[in-house]
């Protein structure tokens, strides 16, 4: 499992409704995000590969997905500093494998 509710739990309080609101907003926008990122990859629109990883970031951090929230902050980081693109498409393939091995257990897991 590469992600843990630990974070989520803890704030939810107990609330599954918040629970599955979350993993429903996440399953909607993180995939849509991943998909621009990649279109500002292609672009090489530093701007929007920033804006992008700096809005898929606090999503995944909430699904305690450590690893895939370092490689998200280092493209942020990359875009930032209008780094080589070539530098951010070599991190990129983490981060993509990362939210769609989560997308796909998130949807086993709860049955969406």
């Amino acid at each position: 499992m590469i992600y843990n509710l630990d974070k989520l739990n803890e704030m939810a309080e107990g609330d599954e409704d918040f629970i599955n609101s979350v993993i429903s907003v996440f399953l909607e926008e993180v995939p849509q995000d991943l998909e621009g990122l990649e279109t500002a990859l292609e672009e090489q629109d530093h701007q929007q590969v920033y804006q992008l990883a700096h809005k898929i970031k606090p999503n995944v951090d909430l699904l305690g997905m450590e690893q895939t929230r370092a490689v998200a902050l280092q493209i942020e980081t990359l875009g930032k500093n209008a780094a080589n693109i070539i530098e951010i498409r070599e991190v990129f393939p983490l981060l993509k494998k990362d939210i769609h091995q989560v997308v796909s257990e998130l949807k086993n897991d709860f049955g969406l």
